[in-house]
């Protein structure tokens, strides 16, 4: 597959960049050059592998819930520019 200058200036143009010439010429290359390693890709024969919906066979990632005590409000509240003692007091956006 082969990118056009054209169809990266117009990306460019979604997503708000602006390119001179040698940057849009440059920009061109390597997003050809990643096509080119991306369809290489596609010679890969993926017939006997299973899917996976992550690179690393991950089980239980994650710590187990446990009860703990938790920060005293005093001290959460101490760090605010403004509390009224029991919550923070923010202005009110309306």
């Amino acid at each position: 597959m082969k990118i056009t200058p054209d169809e990266v200036a117009h990306m460019a143009y979604l997503a708000r960049l602006r390119l001179d010439a040698g940057q849009l010429d440059k920009l061109t290359v390597q997003l050809n050059d990643i096509l080119v390693n991306f369809n290489k890709l596609t010679e890969l024969d993926t017939t006997n592998v299973p899917a996976t919906n992550h690179a690393l066979a991950l089980t239980r990632a994650t710590r187990k819930d446990s009860m703990r005590h938790s920060l005293p409000r005093e001290h959460a509240l101490a760090g605010a520019p403004a509390s009224d003692g029991e919550s923070f007091v923010v202005p009110r956006i309306i």
